[in-house]
């Protein structure tokens, strides 16, 4: 191998820990978290290393990580910046949404629901899980599958208690 490649697979691995790390927070886990939900198989000095760069992490461990982590393998690759969707900025008109509540309610259009926001979340590399911004462009989707009018959607998801108010302190 030259030089080269050991930088570029260097600045890779260096990419790959900082989403592993990006997911790990998003989980609001520790290292000692992961070590303990793995069952010690990944040691939070390993994962650390990981993290940093400073390890390379075989295709089969990503694997194994991406379960304790309930995400897609890829979902632990970085992002190719070639493929940043145009107009990611959120646009005016956003709602959020409690999407560990909607987990929560029964019937097929709860359900659709959840589905649809959790392919956002994907799309969107939001692993939070508990609340999610929906966009614009978003609300027209969800108008149709609570079977309202688009204008209508943020009144519906409030008296269904699933717009998302944060606690004031």
């Amino acid at each position: 191998m030259s030089e080269l490649d050991d930088e570029v697979g260097s600045a890779y691995s260096r990419l790959v820990g900082e989403r592993l790390r990006s997911i790990r927070l998003q989980k609001n886990m520790s290292l000692g978290d992961v070590e303990q939900r793995s069952n010690q198989e990944f040691k939070a000095s390993v994962l650390g290393a990981y993290e940093r760069g400073e390890r390379a992490v075989s295709v089969s461990r990503l694997e194994r990580l991406a379960r304790v982590y309930d995400v897609g393998v890829e979902q632990l690759l970085p992002r190719d910046p070639q493929r940043v969707e145009p107009g990611a900025a959120a646009p005016q008109g956003k709602l959020r949404i409690d999407v560990a509540k909607l987990s929560q309610m029964q019937g097929p259009q709860f359900s659709l629901l959840e589905k649809f926001l959790r392919m956002i979340q994907i799309q969107r590399q939001d692993f939070n899980g508990k609340v999610i911004t929906v966009r614009a462009h978003d609300i027209r989707a969800i108008a149709v599958m609570l079977d309202v009018a688009v204008d209508e959607v943020p009144a519906r998801l409030t008296s269904l208690g699933l717009v998302f108010v944060p606690p004031q302190a």
